[in-house]
Protein backbone atom coordinates (compact mmCIF):
# COMPACT_ATOMS: atom_id res chain seq x y z
CA UNK A 1 0.00 0.00 0.00
CA UNK A 2 1.32 3.27 -0.84
CA UNK A 3 0.52 5.62 2.42
CA UNK A 4 1.97 9.13 1.08
CA UNK A 5 -0.21 11.56 -1.06
CA UNK A 6 0.35 14.65 -2.40
CA UNK A 7 -1.76 16.89 -4.13
CA UNK A 8 -2.45 21.01 -5.30
CA UNK A 9 -4.85 22.95 -7.01
CA UNK A 10 -3.81 26.11 -7.73
CA UNK A 11 -5.95 29.02 -9.78
CA UNK A 12 -4.98 32.52 -10.18
CA UNK A 13 -3.43 34.79 -12.64
CA UNK A 14 -0.07 34.44 -14.69
CA UNK A 15 2.57 36.54 -12.77
CA UNK A 16 5.20 36.00 -14.63
CA UNK A 17 5.35 34.10 -17.74
CA UNK A 18 7.23 30.52 -18.64
CA UNK A 19 10.58 30.91 -19.38
CA UNK A 20 12.95 27.69 -19.96
CA UNK A 21 14.64 26.06 -16.91
CA UNK A 22 16.11 22.69 -17.79
CA UNK A 23 16.00 19.39 -19.82
CA UNK A 24 15.25 15.70 -18.69
CA UNK A 25 15.69 12.79 -21.09
CA UNK A 26 15.02 15.35 -23.87
CA UNK A 27 12.14 17.06 -22.26
CA UNK A 28 12.15 20.56 -21.86
CA UNK A 29 10.68 22.31 -18.99
CA UNK A 30 9.83 25.80 -18.05
CA UNK A 31 8.87 28.04 -14.82
CA UNK A 32 6.59 30.56 -14.15
CA UNK A 33 4.67 32.21 -11.30
CA UNK A 34 1.17 31.82 -10.43
CA UNK A 35 -0.12 34.61 -8.29
CA UNK A 36 -3.64 33.25 -6.10
CA UNK A 37 -5.38 35.64 -3.64
CA UNK A 38 -6.21 34.74 -0.14
CA UNK A 39 -8.95 35.54 1.64
CA UNK A 40 -7.60 38.32 3.71
CA UNK A 41 -6.38 39.84 -0.41
CA UNK A 42 -3.17 39.19 0.31
CA UNK A 43 -1.41 37.13 -2.84
CA UNK A 44 0.70 34.23 -2.91
CA UNK A 45 2.94 34.38 -5.51
CA UNK A 46 4.12 30.47 -6.38
CA UNK A 47 6.78 28.81 -8.76
CA UNK A 48 5.42 26.64 -11.09
CA UNK A 49 7.44 23.86 -13.25
CA UNK A 50 5.51 22.76 -16.34
CA UNK A 51 6.57 20.49 -18.78
CA UNK A 52 6.70 21.85 -22.68
CA UNK A 53 4.27 19.22 -23.45
CA UNK A 54 1.52 21.19 -21.74
CA UNK A 55 2.21 24.33 -22.24
CA UNK A 56 1.99 22.92 -26.23
CA UNK A 57 1.30 25.97 -28.06
CA UNK A 58 -0.79 27.93 -26.05
CA UNK A 59 -0.05 31.26 -24.85
CA UNK A 60 0.47 31.98 -21.00
CA UNK A 61 0.86 35.82 -20.86
CA UNK A 62 1.20 37.60 -17.90
CA UNK A 63 -1.83 38.20 -16.03
CA UNK A 64 -3.41 35.59 -17.77
CA UNK A 65 -5.73 33.19 -15.61
CA UNK A 66 -4.38 29.84 -15.48
CA UNK A 67 -5.78 26.78 -12.92
CA UNK A 68 -3.10 24.48 -11.97
CA UNK A 69 -3.28 21.05 -10.63
CA UNK A 70 -0.24 18.95 -9.39
CA UNK A 71 2.64 18.16 -6.83
CA UNK A 72 4.20 20.67 -4.43
CA UNK A 73 7.96 19.53 -5.07
CA UNK A 74 11.35 20.01 -3.21
CA UNK A 75 15.01 20.38 -4.14
CA UNK A 76 18.38 21.33 -3.03
CA UNK A 77 19.90 24.36 -4.88
CA UNK A 78 23.91 25.21 -3.82
CA UNK A 79 24.54 28.49 -3.52
CA UNK A 80 27.39 30.67 -2.23
CA UNK A 81 26.01 31.08 1.29
CA UNK A 82 25.29 27.04 1.55
CA UNK A 83 22.39 25.30 0.40
CA UNK A 84 18.87 25.97 0.18
CA UNK A 85 15.64 23.98 -0.17
CA UNK A 86 13.22 25.14 -2.88
CA UNK A 87 10.13 24.64 -3.49
CA UNK A 88 7.57 24.26 -6.52
CA UNK A 89 4.76 23.29 -7.95
CA UNK A 90 5.36 20.47 -10.72
CA UNK A 91 1.96 20.64 -12.71
CA UNK A 92 0.31 17.88 -14.07
CA UNK A 93 -2.84 19.55 -16.00
CA UNK A 94 -3.17 23.36 -16.92
CA UNK A 95 -6.13 24.26 -17.59
CA UNK A 96 -7.94 27.98 -18.27
CA UNK A 97 -10.79 28.33 -15.59
CA UNK A 98 -14.42 28.45 -16.22
CA UNK A 99 -14.38 31.68 -13.67
CA UNK A 100 -12.44 34.02 -11.55
CA UNK A 101 -12.02 32.62 -8.47
CA UNK A 102 -8.68 31.86 -6.62
CA UNK A 103 -8.01 28.60 -5.69
CA UNK A 104 -5.32 27.06 -3.45
CA UNK A 105 -5.50 23.97 -1.82
CA UNK A 106 -3.30 21.30 -0.85
CA UNK A 107 -3.43 17.73 0.70
CA UNK A 108 -0.66 15.82 1.87
CA UNK A 109 0.33 12.66 3.73
CA UNK A 110 3.68 12.30 4.62
CA UNK A 111 6.27 11.25 7.86
CA UNK A 112 7.33 14.29 10.45
CA UNK A 113 11.64 14.04 9.43
CA UNK A 114 12.64 15.65 12.68
CA UNK A 115 11.30 17.28 15.87
CA UNK A 116 8.18 19.93 15.34
CA UNK A 117 9.16 22.88 17.17
CA UNK A 118 6.42 24.22 18.53
CA UNK A 119 6.40 28.14 20.70
CA UNK A 120 4.68 31.13 21.36
CA UNK A 121 5.17 34.23 19.40
CA UNK A 122 5.69 38.01 21.29
CA UNK A 123 1.71 38.31 20.61
CA UNK A 124 1.11 35.04 22.43
CA UNK A 125 0.27 33.27 19.43
CA UNK A 126 0.73 29.36 19.15
CA UNK A 127 3.13 28.29 16.45
CA UNK A 128 4.58 25.24 15.19
CA UNK A 129 7.08 24.50 12.13
CA UNK A 130 6.87 21.20 10.73
CA UNK A 131 9.46 19.32 7.89
CA UNK A 132 7.71 16.08 6.03
CA UNK A 133 8.87 14.08 3.89
CA UNK A 134 6.35 12.95 1.15
CA UNK A 135 7.91 9.84 -0.64
CA UNK A 136 7.22 9.49 -4.49
CA UNK A 137 6.28 6.07 -6.39
CA UNK A 138 10.00 5.32 -7.40
CA UNK A 139 12.14 6.10 -4.72
CA UNK A 140 12.38 9.67 -4.00
CA UNK A 141 11.59 11.81 -1.27
CA UNK A 142 9.77 14.98 -1.28
CA UNK A 143 10.77 17.33 1.99
CA UNK A 144 7.96 19.98 2.35
CA UNK A 145 8.28 22.63 5.58
CA UNK A 146 4.76 23.59 7.03
CA UNK A 147 3.65 25.84 9.66
CA UNK A 148 0.16 25.44 12.06
CA UNK A 149 -1.30 27.68 14.63
CA UNK A 150 -3.71 27.82 17.69
CA UNK A 151 -5.21 24.64 18.13
CA UNK A 152 -3.08 22.43 15.31
CA UNK A 153 -0.06 23.67 16.18
CA UNK A 154 -0.93 22.16 19.61
CA UNK A 155 -1.19 18.83 18.05
CA UNK A 156 1.64 19.37 15.77
CA UNK A 157 3.77 19.61 18.92
CA UNK A 158 2.39 16.15 20.11
CA UNK A 159 3.80 14.59 16.73
CA UNK A 160 7.07 12.33 16.44
CA UNK A 161 9.98 12.18 14.16
CA UNK A 162 8.76 8.70 11.72
CA UNK A 163 5.12 9.91 12.65
CA UNK A 164 2.54 9.62 9.72
CA UNK A 165 0.31 13.15 9.25
CA UNK A 166 -2.07 14.47 6.89
CA UNK A 167 -2.35 18.02 6.10
CA UNK A 168 -4.94 20.07 4.72
CA UNK A 169 -4.11 23.63 3.62
CA UNK A 170 -2.58 26.19 1.31
CA UNK A 171 0.85 26.57 0.03
CA UNK A 172 2.20 29.92 0.90
CA UNK A 173 4.96 32.43 -0.02
CA UNK A 174 6.18 34.94 2.78
CA UNK A 175 9.23 37.28 2.52
CA UNK A 176 12.29 37.52 5.02
CA UNK A 177 15.81 38.83 5.65
CA UNK A 178 18.35 36.77 5.27
CA UNK A 179 21.64 37.75 7.10
CA UNK A 180 25.03 36.72 5.42
CA UNK A 181 28.23 35.70 6.55
CA UNK A 182 29.48 39.04 5.67
CA UNK A 183 26.75 40.59 8.30
CA UNK A 184 24.38 42.29 5.25
CA UNK A 185 21.17 41.17 4.72
CA UNK A 186 19.14 40.40 1.32
CA UNK A 187 15.40 39.44 1.13
CA UNK A 188 14.22 35.94 0.09
CA UNK A 189 11.20 34.35 -0.48
CA UNK A 190 10.49 30.96 1.60
CA UNK A 191 7.57 28.67 0.66
CA UNK A 192 5.60 26.46 3.05
CA UNK A 193 2.53 24.68 3.38
CA UNK A 194 0.36 26.60 6.16
CA UNK A 195 -2.04 24.31 7.60
CA UNK A 196 -5.98 23.97 8.19
CA UNK A 197 -6.07 20.72 9.28
CA UNK A 198 -3.50 18.11 10.88
CA UNK A 199 -4.26 14.72 11.53
CA UNK A 200 -2.75 10.87 11.95
CA UNK A 201 -4.31 9.00 8.90
CA UNK A 202 -6.98 6.52 10.50
CA UNK A 203 -7.95 8.39 13.08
Amino acid sequence: MFDHSNRIILTGRISGPPVYDHEVLGEAFFKMYVAAKRLSGTEDVLPVTVSERLLGENEYDEGAPVSVSGQIRSYNQRAEDGSHLILTVFARCLLTPEDGEDVNEAELIGRIVKPVVYRMTPFSREIADMLVAVRRRYGKSDYLPAIAWGRNARFAGTLTPGELVALKGRMQSRQYQKTLPDGSTVERTAYEISCASIERPGY
